[in-house]
């Protein structure tokens, strides 16, 4: 990482459990990130998060925030149906964001929402952060390697158990359920290492009686030419994540290719003629390589790392997938 003779002072909207989680101990040690404004609607709650997670200045309100010339980016990992609101609110104020995956919730709100930010001049990006953990790089250049063959199924199961009713992603009204939070990873890992889009899908799913998200869904992806991708994921389900490429010489699988600790090296099993091998990979922060890499596309002023595109297509896909629920059928993705 090139050394910046200032940090880029970061404001996040909302006191997210995520960014406690997984978020805030590595942009402790970041050398251009600095973490320095949080907004809450509760300006109390702001000021009690800011006790762990230290922040230079709270607000009460997301727009005031925005309106601080100190802000130089924005993080948005506020509930799904927020998203689209506060990008063009960020866009408004000049501030390149960087929005928790589902960027939106479809793929025309999406196109809205890039459309804006360009017309605005400010960068968007979707935080899919597996895709800057060295793990997931190895495994795409092991591909594109040929080490496997050609690629032509692709497996993806993640899921875990959470019956809280207070909890977001048990709220329909909020973007909840198994598909948004969790079928984009599944949906997004297959379009990387095929690095090519999915032409139709199908999917069953399970919704809960009382929450009316979904649950538990299945699906494929038709990638042509033989080539398919299969996933389930699930928000009450015991706890596992998983996923296996296999080719016409081999098979690749990651152990744990999405909540990846930042303490231990990744794991890549690959098997072909030549035997089966465990590829380890350096240890990383997946989150903290995540934030510099688009704090520097801010300083250079380049495109974000991930564009916004991907995640344009991305959307469609889970369009798609909700509308095959809808129809039992084979939906084309657009």
């Amino acid at each position: 990482m090139p050394f910046y003779m200032n940090k880029l002072r970061l404001g996040v909207l909302g006191c997210s459990g995520h960014y406690a989680l997984r978020v805030a101990a590595p942009l402790k040690i970041s050398k251009i990130v600095e973490p320095y404004a949080l907004a809450s609607r509760d300006i109390a709650k702001a000021n009690e998060f800011i006790k762990t997670y230290h922040f230079s200045k709270t607000y009460g309100s997301y727009e005031t925030l925005l309106d601080d010339p100190d802000v130089d980016f924005v993080y948005i990992p506020l509930p799904n149906n927020l998203h689209l609101e506060y990008i063009k609110k960020a866009a408004d104020a000049g501030k390149p964001v960087i929005c928790e995956k589902p960027v939106c919730l479809n793929a025309a709100e999406a196109k809205e929402a890039a459309e804006y930010c360009q017309k605005k001049s400010v960068i968007l990006m979707e935080a899919f952060m597996y895709r800057f953990h060295p793990q997931w790089i190895r495994a795409k250049q092991i591909i594109l390697n040929g080490e496997i063959g050609d690629l032509l199924s692709f497996n993806c199961h993640f899921s875990y158990m959470n019956r809280d009713a207070d909890n977001i992603r048990n709220k329909p009204e909020t973007g909840g359920g198994a598909i948004y939070d969790i079928g984009c990873y599944a949906v997004s890992t297959a379009r990387f290492l095929f690095d090519r889009e999915p032409v139709r899908a199908i999917c069953t799913l399970i919704r809960d009686k009382r929450f009316k998200t979904d649950i538990t869904t299945s699906g494929i992806l038709d990638f042509c030419e033989g080539r398919t991708s299969t996933f389930t994921v699930s928000t009450q389900m015991c706890p596992h994540q998983r996923i296996t490429a296999f080719g016409t010489k081999g098979s690749l699988s990651i152990e744990i290719p999405f909540n990846m600790p930042p303490n231990i090296s990744g794991k890549i099993t690959v098997s072909n003629s030549a035997g089966e091998r465990v590829i380890e990979s350096e240890i990383a922060d997946q989150y903290l390589l995540q934030f510099e890499a688009f704090a520097e596309s801010v300083i250079k002023k380049t495109g974000a790392p991930t564009p916004v595109s991907d995640a344009i297509a991305n959307m469609s896909v889970l369009d798609a997938l909700f509308k095959s629920a809808k129809t039992n059928s084979w939906v084309k993705i657009n």
